[in-house]
């Protein structure tokens, strides 16, 4: 039984909830601190960049495709409401959907898997570390009375509900087999900050507002990555009724996402996606009506997570509001099989394709160049960032500047300061 999609009353936030790291004066009353929490990501460079950041498929490659940016906004839409029919403050989970990807580098997670290898002798590169990074740190907003920097200045509740993996690298789980980056949310560098916010929380534990965006993320990448590689001609969704594509699918599902899954269970999840109603026949061909009819399945996907997972919190945590530590969200084992199954299907046609591949292969080329070109030439960095090489006390500090330099650049940025480096030194030879 569900509520019938009406919302729930607003859980109750306390004063130390809306803490801030950096006590600042008061603010306009009109706006909440969860309100201001949001308007101040909007603004901020970090997630202006992610229009130029690859999701799945290269932003320049279609004008269809989705960006870092229209993902989040995505993922934002779906988070939004899952907090307004269970009780969270939308706007903290706004905010941390909106906020979940700032720390990705250009080119995707090849970008962070390269990223995370030359970082290795200084705690590594992790897209949600980095993200608490910009949030704490690196976004030009408000500093410390010591004269440090202090990010975005966000709310206990607000930086809680962007930690997706509450933990340093230290404590990361194993995760998933021959994964190339373990799941972590914050450097050692950030630990002051990390422990103002998690102070008496249980270690590992996450808030709902940090599931809920999580879910979000999850769905919305499962749904709109299977559309964009529909439309980039990367995918058929008629295209796994042979034994050897669905064995090639299965595989890909059970590896990257469903480790502990039966081969039958994703099989059987394949099964009861292709049996919905909305699950389109024909093959796609670019038509308004078969864009339609993908926008119908994608609406209809997004519509059928969200119930299922709001209908079984409901029904294990009651009917009250729910926030920070006050339930749990419960995703059924069907929900997540399809999730994943979905998930597997743009894995398998789009980012370990062969051409993919040999991209990606290049792209850390890119990356590798930038790193060693900023790392010998700081002053050829952006100011910030060159402040930040200046004033570290050693190499690692250092080459964390360099880092934080690479990382922030779009995927467009990336290549032209690879090509001018390129040109400069063929004009030496």
């Amino acid at each position: 039984m569900t509520t019938g999609y009406l919302p729930a009353p607003v859980y109750e936030y306390s004063a130390e909830d809306q803490d801030r790291w950096v006590v600042e004066a008061p603010k306009n009353p009109r706006r909440t601190a969860f309100q201001r929490d949001r308007a101040r990501v909007v603004h901020s460079s970090g997630l202006r960049r992610l229009g130029a950041k690859t999701q799945v498929v290269s932003p320049g490659s279609d004008d269809f495709v989705r960006t870092r940016l229209t993902h989040s906004l995505e993922v934002a839409q779906v988070g939004r409401e899952l907090a307004r029919y269970l009780g969270c403050d939308p706007e903290i989970v706004d905010t941390a959907c909106l906020s979940h990807d700032l720390g990705h580098p250009p080119f995707g997670h090849h970008g962070e898997t390269v990223l995370d290898e030359l970082a290795s002798g200084i705690g590594g590169f992790e897209g949600n570390a980095q993200t608490l990074r910009l949030l704490t740190r690196l976004e030009p907003k408000v500093f410390t009375e010591a004269g440090g920097p202090a990010g975005l200045n966000l709310t206990r509740a607000s930086l809680d509900a962007c930690t997706k993996y509450p933990w340093p690298r230290a404590e990361a789980p194993a995760g998933r087999e021959g994964a190339p980056v373990r799941k972590f949310g914050v450097y050692v560098d950030d630990a002051s900050v990390f422990a103002f916010y998690r102070q008496g929380r249980p270690a590992g534990q996450r808030c709902i507002e940090a599931q809920l965006m999580d879910l979000a993320d999850d769905i919305s990448y499962s749904v709109h990555d299977v559309e964009d590689a529909v439309v980039a001609g990367h995918l058929r969704l008629d295209g796994f009724t042979d034994d050897g594509a669905l064995a090639r699918l299965v595989e890909i599902t059970r590896a990257w996402y469903l480790p502990d899954a039966a081969e039958d269970t994703v099989a059987a999840a394949l099964g009861r996606l292709q049996k919905a109603s909305y699950w389109p026949r024909e093959s796609y061909t670019g038509t308004r009506r078969d864009q339609a009819s993908l926008k119908h399945m994608t609406s209809q996907l997004i519509g059928r997570f969200t119930a299922a997972a709001e209908a079984a919190t409901r029904e294990e945590f009651g009917w009250g509001p729910l926030g920070r530590y006050a339930g749990s969200l419960v995703v059924p084992d069907a929900s997540a099989e399809e999730i994943a199954v979905l998930k597997g299907m743009a894995t398998l046609t789009v980012m370990v394709a062969d051409d993919r591949l040999r991209l990606q292969e290049i792209q850390g080329d890119v990356l590798r160049t930038l790193t060693e070109f900023f790392s010998e030439r700081p002053a050829a960095m952006d100011p910030m960032f060159a402040a930040d090489h200046a004033e570290a006390e050693d190499d690692a500090g250092r080459l964390r500047a360099v880092i934080d330099q690479v990382a922030s650049l779009t995927d467009h940025s990336a290549w032209t300061h690879f090509h001018r480096i390129r040109a400069a030194d063929a004009d030496l030879l």
